[in-house]
């Protein structure tokens, strides 16, 4: 069963990574929005209803978790996946404590990211 129409914003400062996501959640029919800069996702979100945020811990500017704390300001209800190609409990812990639903590691696999948005939006 497949939650379609559901809006994902997508951030990564890795182009490829962000069209990955993009093919794999379009295919499910969701609708995704997809950004490699801090500050146009955290402006989009402002001006866009989105229910979930796929976001990877390390970028450029700022981190994923600080940008998950702007996202939960404009839109406290908005649910989030975090990305990372290092996980340590750490970050798995502050960004869950942020409101993070789940956290994905990189790379992507397929299957671990359609189930997670699912559950995520359930």
């Amino acid at each position: 069963m497949t939650n379609t129409g559901a809006n994902i914003l997508v951030l990564d400062d890795v182009p490829d990574a962000v069209v990955l996501i993009k093919k794999i959640l379009e295919r499910k029919g969701y609708l995704v929005s997809d950004f490699t800069d801090e500050e146009q996702a955290i402006a989009h979100a402002a001006n866009h209803p989105v229910d979930c945020a796929i976001l990877d811990i390390k970028l450029k500017k700022m981190s994923g978790v600080q940008v998950l704390a702007r996202l939960k300001e404009i839109n406290p209800a908005i649910r989030a996946i975090m990305l990372t190609g290092y996980p340590t409990i750490e970050t798995a812990r502050e960004a869950l404590d942020l409101g993070a639903s789940e956290y994905c590691v990189k790379p992507i696999d397929k299957q671990e990211l359609e189930e997670k948005v699912a559950q995520v939006l359930a």
